[in-house]
């Protein structure tokens, strides 16, 4: 556990949450709240919290919870600062479900490949452009609908990276579960399948021990559909924190060869819109 981490945390956070009446209530010239705002609401001093965030100062647990009401935090949040303070969360599961929300969301990229994935990288919805791609071929085994599993262990030959853009898009899962792993701390499911990968990937094994910094989500890869077309496209990650998924969306290049055959075979494909996928295994 790092105390400087805490206090940034929670310095961000406070820089980033609007204060009663809206970031342009009457006479104010900072942004978020003031720091002597947040120690009020949480009831704690303005020096004490001071030294939180400068990192000089172990909060309690019942100290964690109070900031995270005053900053009304979302649960994902609220676990990720129980965390970085060396406390366990209650419940702290990885949400598994998509909303309402996160499902018209899919929807709307009715001619653009997507999926959404949980913070452990599980595939929890498809759309029609996706399932077109003809890439996501199951075969029956239990972590069939895990990115990261997929990428390390069961890579698929429909899907072809450069060197470059592979170990980009695999420092990005490790990065992410690692930070999945770090405000998750009770999820039981998610241990076991880090515990898999690291035994089973050499590669995953290192980056999780010495992890690199990512800052965005770059990656390109290109897609074999089984007629035999190949199609280059771009992937985004788009976040959906209400329920703490993430929104993995493709394109290809406008006016590009890539993005007319892409359309020929969302197109051809027909099918429903979005599919709710399941995980037969852990994790």
């Amino acid at each position: 556990m790092s105390l400087s981490e805490f206090g940034a945390a929670v310095r961000r956070l406070r820089e980033h949450t609007e204060p009663a009446g809206g970031p342009r209530a009457a006479g104010r010239r900072v942004r978020g709240l003031r720091r002597e705002e947040l120690a009020e609401l949480a009831g704690v001093s303005a020096d004490y919290l001071r030294r939180l965030e400068q990192g000089r100062r172990h909060p309690s647990a019942g100290v964690v919870t109070a900031l995270a009401r005053a900053l009304r935090l979302g649960r994902a949040d609220y676990e990720r600062l129980c965390a970085l303070a060396g406390y366990a969360a209650v419940d702290g599961h990885v949400p598994r479900e998509a909303g309402a929300a996160a499902m018209r969301l899919l929807e709307r990229f009715d001619d653009t490949p997507a999926f959404l994935v949980d913070a452990a990288w599980n595939v929890v919805a498809v759309n029609g452009a996706w399932l077109a791609l003809g890439s996501g071929a199951v075969t029956g085994t239990a972590r069939d609908w895990n990115v990261a599993w997929r990428t390390f262990c069961d890579a698929r030959p429909e899907i072809d990276r450069t060197d470059d853009h592979q170990a980009g898009f695999r420092a990005v899962l490790a990065a992410r579960l690692r930070d999945a792993h770090l405000r998750y701390p009770g999820d039981a499911s998610l241990a076991e399948l880090v515990d898999e990968l690291r035994s089973a990937s050499r590669s995953f094994d290192l980056l999780w021990r010495t992890p690199k910094t990512v800052s965005t989500y770059e990656n390109r890869a290109v897609f074999r559909h089984p007629d035999g077309a190949a199609i280059a496209l771009d992937g985004t990650l788009l976040e959906v924190p209400g329920d703490d998924l993430m929104a993995v969306v493709l394109t290809a290049a406008p006016g590009s060869a890539d993005a007319a055959r892409l359309g020929e075979v969302v197109r051809a494909a027909g099918g429903p819109a979005v599919v709710r996928v399941g995980q037969t295994g852990p994790g």
